[in-house]
């Protein structure tokens, strides 16, 4: 079925006037009731929008998969306006992730907690024990929320495998029609996804996948915490316990393969690649940082920002390789980041959208 998509446009209401902020409180308000209703809305986050359902319906939260095509064992994170909001879903937690959530929510952290049997929908915890849930850091997503009135299942606003969506216009591209509706406002801030991360015992914090809360960030909240990342691996596991986990991601349709390796071979290696491919007729791009963007020759060269600042890297990443996308670009390289604070996000998702094509030019 084709739906008549209506876009909102909406805003932090500090700073709108008066008129402006009864239109979009207005908006939230009819957006809420579809929610409330079983609909699907898109909505912005301090990440990236989330695509959002009753976490409650499970005819609701089958339709964020059709509207997708996501496969059914990926579960889905779970989005709160407080912490009271956790009432009657999850089973007692561990005191440590009550310290996590006073630190970091709201915000782009994701927590997997065990979950109250026969509440949530299955197929938001594809039947697993426990569900990641976090509470976002936007004015219009929490607003939704709380005027929904229940909790919302909310995965990116995107087609699956496709580069998550940090523009209203990103979602239209993707979901047009295939949604109710979509809240505008405006661009993402981090751009890239929440970090999910579970509880081992009383001190143990293992990150899942990294994203906007980094590891630094988790160690100097808590140094008594022993924290531990999932090990990156070529095979998927067989029951992802979080978003991120199993399936290609944020993949353009064009081939990606990220570069990584000195300078200047980095350099000389994706030139000559470039030149190769450009002799075939395939269209080329290049992702590269600041201090070296000049010196790339392909039909496309995209600037990340410098090197010294990922998090302007992380910001643009989703758009680049949309950009990437409309040019029509067929074979596209990337420069690797240090990974260190947002640049381990960083690197995750390039590495995701590459299907794991990472040529290490030093080995």
């Amino acid at each position: 079925m084709v739906l008549n998509t209506k876009v909102w446009i909406v805003q932090d209401k500090e700073s709108a006037t008066a008129s402006y902020a009864q239109e979009a409180g207005e908006a939230l308000r009819q957006a809420a009731d579809i929610v409330r209703q079983g609909g699907l809305i898109a909505f912005p986050t301090e990440t990236v929008y989330g695509l959002g359902a009753n976490a409650l319906n499970t005819e609701a939260v089958a339709g964020i998969f059709q509207a997708k095509g996501r496969p059914s064992d990926n579960p889905l994170i779970v989005h709160v306006a407080s912490e009271t909001d956790l009432d009657g879903l999850v089973l007692p937690y561990p005191p440590l992730a009550g310290r996590l959530m006073k630190r970091f929510w709201p915000g782009p952290l994701t927590i997997v907690l065990p979950v109250r049997p026969d509440v949530l929908s299955p197929l938001v915890t594809a039947n697993l024990r426990t569900v990641g849930i976090r509470m976002p850091d936007h004015p219009v997503a929490l607003e939704l929320i709380k005027l929904a009135g229940c909790p919302v299942a909310a995965p990116s606003a995107n087609r699956s495998g496709r580069p998550s969506p940090t523009l209203a216009a990103h979602v239209m591209e993707d979901l047009s029609g295939r949604i109710d509706g979509i809240l505008d406002g405006g661009a993402t801030g981090v751009g890239l996804e929440s970090t999910v991360v579970e509880l081992e015992g009383e001190r143990g914090i293992r990150i899942l996948r990294p994203g906007g809360v980094t590891e630094e960030a988790l160690r100097l909240a808590f140094p008594d915490a022993e924290i531990v990342s999932e090990p990156e691996t070529s095979a998927a596991p067989e029951k992802p316990r979080s978003p991120g986990m199993k399936y290609t991601h944020y993949a353009p349709k064009g081939e990606l393969s990220i570069i990584q390796g000195q300078p200047e071979a980095v350099i000389s290696y994706v030139n000559e690649q470039a030149r190769q491919s450009k002799a075939d007729g395939v269209a080329t791009g290049i992702l590269s940082f600041s201090e070296r963007s000049s010196r790339y020759e392909a039909d496309l060269v995209l600037d990340l920002g410098s090197e010294s600042k990922p998090e302007e890297a992380a910001h643009r990443l989703y758009g680049a390789l949309r950009q990437f996308d409309e040019a029509g670009i067929g074979r596209i390289w990337s420069e690797a980041c240090r990974p260190e604070g947002i640049g381990d996000a960083l690197m995750n998702r390039l590495v995701k959208a590459a299907g794991g094509m990472l040529i290490e030019l030093d080995k």
